[in-house]
């Protein structure tokens, strides 16, 4: 039996202007999470940067059977992002799909 499977990976490296402490910053970033997963029902965590206050990495990962649907749905979320957080500048972002 044959499969065919998509994965993509949607990386964000985010800018916190603002943020004075970690726990600040895990607050930030605990709304963002649950929204994006709530929105495009995607696997989406912190991966870099766990240390800086003003800066995060997310990753969003997204699972299906055909690899054009899975960049078009990573690719809606990042102005989705910008459009309800502009003031967290993403200072670089890409997908890479497996």
């Amino acid at each position: 039996m044959s499969h065919s499977l998509s994965i993509g990976i949607l990386i964000l490296h985010v800018f916190l202007p603002g943020c004075t402490s970690l726990k600040e910053k895990r607050g930030r970033i605990k709304s963002i999470l649950a929204r994006l997963h709530r929105e495009f029902n995607v696997s989406v965590s912190e991966v870099d940067h766990q240390d800086r206050w003003q800066e995060a990495v997310l990753a969003c990962a997204w699972v299906s059977n055909d690899a054009t649907q899975t960049r078009r749905s990573l690719e809606k979320v990042v102005p989705f992002f910008e459009t309800l957080w502009p003031d967290l500048p993403i200072l670089e972002h890409h997908i890479e799909l497996v």
